[in-house]
């Protein structure tokens, strides 16, 4: 791993954790040449997975962009590290189970929604916002009044 204060390539293992049922495993890391700590984590790659897009297209799914989807909306924001990673467990559990092959992008953004949801009321208008490409301030306004009503 490279280290992401001075970019060193050496570290050593400090600690390492199973999490979410076992499906990723938390490591604590130094780095070899500045000392500093930083954490990974290490999941299954679930690589014949397909996104189907809106306008037809086809691509491999990506869980690093539905991580940063995801960790964009819940930016400054109280929500912690473990947090978002737990969601995007549950959600790609929820894909996993549910297609094998290909999968529509509308799914998972329905599926991010609702575990944002439950989450931070915030981060789930913020990845609405982008997923249901509001154009208006009154889009806010009605995925706010939509959001009080089922609360």
């Amino acid at each position: 791993m490279r280290c992401p204060k001075c970019g060193c390539l050496e570290d050593r293992v400090v600690d390492s954790r199973t999490s979410r049922e076992g499906a990723t495993i938390r490591r604590r890391r130094e780095c070899a040449r500045c000392g500093h700590r930083f954490t990974t984590y290490e999941h299954i790659e679930h690589e014949n997975l397909v996104v189907l897009k809106r306008d037809g297209r086809r691509e491999p799914f990506s869980r690093e962009k539905l991580a940063a989807g995801i960790a964009k909306a819940c930016q400054k924001r109280p929500v912690s590290t473990e947090a978002v990673e737990a969601l995007i467990e549950r959600v790609m559990q929820a894909l996993q189970e549910r297609y094998d092959r290909e999968v529509p992008a509308e799914v998972i953004g329905q599926l991010a929604m609702e575990e944002l949801r439950r989450l931070d009321q915030v981060a789930y208008v913020r990845f609405a916002s982008v997923y249901r490409r509001f154009q208006e301030a009154t889009d806010f306004v009605q995925e706010v009044r939509r959001l009080e009503g089922t609360s």
